[in-house]
């Protein structure tokens, strides 16, 4: 499975954005999908999670800011980030557990979101 990444950018504090990761196979039947980030000198930080149930987790910072969702017919995991702050700038990575339990078993390529005026 290779996942591709996309739809980040440079966007003003207090705008959107969509990210999107378009698995080249199903996921139907994968345990979980999600995002991690990782911004300039810190480490890397699980941001948001769907499971193959449908149930989502999210970090602190970014609850009831950002939504993850998945459409089973393109094979593809969304994040919806709604009102950025520039501490939300980091380079975004999907990624894919086949199992539950495991760590991440694919990723992406990281798509770089920078919050900015």
């Amino acid at each position: 499975v290779q996942l591709q990444a996309s739809g980040g950018g440079l966007v003003q504090p207090g705008g959107s954005l969509r990210l999107s990761c378009a698995a080249s196979g199903s996921i139907f039947s994968f345990a979980s999908m999600g995002w991690y980030r990782q911004a300039p000198g810190k480490q890397r930080e699980l941001v948001a999670t769907i499971t193959s149930g449908g149930s989502t987790s999210y970090v602190d910072s970014v609850k009831g800011r950002f939504t993850i969702s998945r459409r089973y017919a393109v094979n593809t995991v969304y994040l919806q980030m709604n009102s950025l702050k520039p501490e939300d700038t980091a380079v975004y990575y999907c990624y894919l557990i086949r199992r539950r339990g495991d760590p991440p078993d694919y990723w992406g390529q990281g798509t770089q979101v920078t919050v900015s005026s």
